[in-house]
C-alpha cells in the first residue's frame, strides 16, 4: 500500500500542514504560548513531538535492519 520511505516523508508534512491549518483557521488557537507551565504550550508541543518520535523511531529501525543485512 504505502512504502516506508513514503510514510516517513508524508507523516511530518501532513502534521505540519494540519498545524498550520489550525493556526490559520481556528480562532481559539493559542497565540502566545511561551510559558511551559501553561496548558497551551503542551497543546502545541504534543502535535510536534509525535511525528518527530515516529520519524526517528522508523529511522533507527531502518538503521538496525540495514546493519543486520549488510
Amino acid at each position: 500500500m504505502f512504502s516506508l520511505s513514503m510514510m516517513v516523508g508524508l507523516i511530518p508534512l501532513v502534521s505540519m500542514f494540519g498545524l498550520f491549518y489550525s493556526a490559520a483557521v481556528d480562532e481559539n488557537f493559542p497565540q502566545g504560548c511561551t510559558s511551559s507551565s501553561s496548558v497551551c504550550f503542551y497543546s502545541l508541543l504534543l502535535p510536534v513531538t509525535i511525528p518527530v518520535y515516529v520519524f526517528f523511531h522508523l529511522w533507527s529501525w531502518m538503521g538496525i535492519k540495514l546493519f543486520r543485512h549488510n
